[in-house]
């Protein structure tokens, strides 16, 4: 659906969340409406519902996402959420892994056709040449991709100490939080907060998990023995 055809609500809030940059967000949208299906990116019920359920669902986490930060999209696929967040937020520097070449190519191809300055990398979040590669990032996202135990152990050795794993989530949230808070421990996070966003301009605003990495506890210095 094109952005003159979608209903007023979703032109209005496209253009507050895009900007000065909102066809080029359009152009994405198209991408996904031509190839989106064929490809296997987005389901054949998806299509109507792109802006919406999408695109600006992914652009509006960039909320918490500080100026300049660097941003590793595990999982990336169709290039949810990292696509509208570079258009979004040109200020990021971002990282779009995936380990299907196929959708590699299809991230190339966005990338190429919309001029964005990201990079795109194949590969596994949970591979060591990966977190050689791309560990030390300020934020790591995933949107639809595992339950948070797993993402947990896969992308917080991504994050530098003190950065955020933040993670699309829906409803379920906080169930996952209660059934998963140990394993998320155990990967070096800290107790999760469930946060909204896009509320000023989204009529169901995105929710995300928001997992801060903590530092590593620093081993306590070995005394000398005396003679």
């Amino acid at each position: 659906m094109s952005l003159e055809q979608a209903a007023v609500a979703v032109r209005a809030a496209a253009e507050r969340v895009f900007g000065a940059r909102v066809d080029q967000a359009a152009g994405y949208v198209e991408l996904l409406e031509l190839h989106g299906v064929e490809r296997g990116l987005i389901g054949p019920r998806e299509v109507e519902r792109l802006w919406e359920r999408h695109v600006l669902n992914s652009a509006v986490i960039g909320e918490q996402m500080p100026e300049g930060a660097r941003v590793v999209d595990v999982g990336s696929g169709a290039g949810l959420p990292g696509v509208p967040l570079a258009i979004a937020r040109p200020d990021l520097d971002i990282v779009l892994l995936e380990p299907m070449a196929r959708r590699v190519d299809w991230l190339a191809e966005v990338a190429e056709k919309l001029e964005l300055p990201i990079t795109i990398v194949r590969g596994r979040a949970e591979e060591r040449p990966v977190r050689e590669q791309l560990g030390g990032a300020d934020i790591v996202t995933a949107r639809a991709v595992a339950p948070l135990a797993r993402l947990a152990d896969w992308c917080l050795p991504l994050v530098r100490p003190d950065g955020f794993l933040v993670a699309l989530k829906g409803a379920s949230a906080a169930d996952e939080i209660e059934r998963d808070g140990a394993a998320i421990r155990k990967a070096g996070g800290a107790a999760p907060l469930i946060v909204e966003c896009g509320g000023a301009v989204l009529e169901v605003p995105s929710t995300v998990v928001k997992i801060r990495r903590l530092p590593a506890a620093s081993k306590p210095k070995a005394r000398s023995k005396k003679r």
